[in-house]
């Protein structure tokens, strides 16, 4: 995980935060535009994630969740002031998939993460607070019926579509196939995933998750390897790893159409 030591006013944080921070080194470890991430130095270290006033409440909430199953980190702060969310997270002991470390195993690094996967599809999730993220999914996925944020080469290699227009029928009729009845991830990417000497340490960027369809937390577990790996070639390891008995192969290209048309 990237960190960048920098220099951090707490004065500008909710009153309430500040104690997170004072006489702590912070680093910089955001990793996308969406959100700004630093960690806070101090006390065993904790993540302070900062986006746009709303975005993060279920984020907290499902991190808060998954740390009740001993999956996650500790919350020890969500807030909302001056048009922005605030998130603290307790730091996780351990380092995400892209550690030189896992990635230098392939093979192993599949197996694990295709393993872990099916075992946290597997928790008894009853009393999760996201019952349903299957309208949450449609809704992104039909903003993208007017083409314009079609990506054709999201999958290549994996599954693609000669054109938007099949890529559209073919998410049409995927939307009617979805089922809420398993606790997934919904980001399930390398990144996202921490370890301590292969063991699972927790998982990170819940804001996708709930009970929905596993077949999506699947298909980002595949994509992530071609992504971060650069090859197709463990695309088979990872369904056997996982267990074929409960993926639908079809599924997965249906839901392939549906991030392309909606990403």
């Amino acid at each position: 995980m990237r960190r960048t030591k920098i220099r951090f006013d707490p004065e500008h944080l909710p009153k309430s935060l500040r104690r997170f921070i004072d006489a702590a080194d912070v680093y910089d470890s955001s990793c996308s535009d969406d959100a700004k991430v630093y960690y806070i130095d101090r006390d065993g270290g904790c993540f302070l994630k900062i986006a746009p006033e709303g975005s993060l409440e279920t984020e907290a909430a499902m991190t808060a969740y998954f740390h009740s199953l001993g999956l996650s980190a500790e919350v020890l702060s969500y807030c909302t002031a001056g048009e922005k969310d605030y998130l603290i997270t307790r730091r996780i002991k351990g380092e995400d998939c892209l550690d030189p470390l896992y990635l230098a195993d392939p093979k192993r690094l599949c197996d694990t993460t295709a393993t872990l996967l099916r075992q946290l599809h597997e928790t008894d999730a009853a009393d999760c607070p996201i019952r349903d993220r299957i309208e949450t999914y449609t809704a992104n996925v039909c903003r993208g019926f007017d083409g314009k944020h079609y990506e054709p080469e999201l999958f290549q290699g994996l599954w693609e579509f000669s054109s938007f227009e099949e890529a559209l029928k073919v998410a049409e009729d995927g939307l009617r196939a979805l089922r809420a009845d398993t606790l997934i991830h919904g980001d399930y990417c390398l990144p996202n995933i921490l370890l301590s000497d292969w063991r699972l340490a927790g998982f990170i960027d819940l804001g996708s998750s709930g009970i929905s369809d596993r077949h999506i937390d699947i298909l980002w577990g595949i994509w992530t390897l071609k992504y971060n790996l650069g090859t197709t070639a463990l695309t088979d390891r990872f369904l056997d790893a996982y267990g074929r008995d409960r993926i639908d192969i079809e599924k997965l290209r249906l839901i392939a159409a549906m991030e392309m048309i909606g990403s």
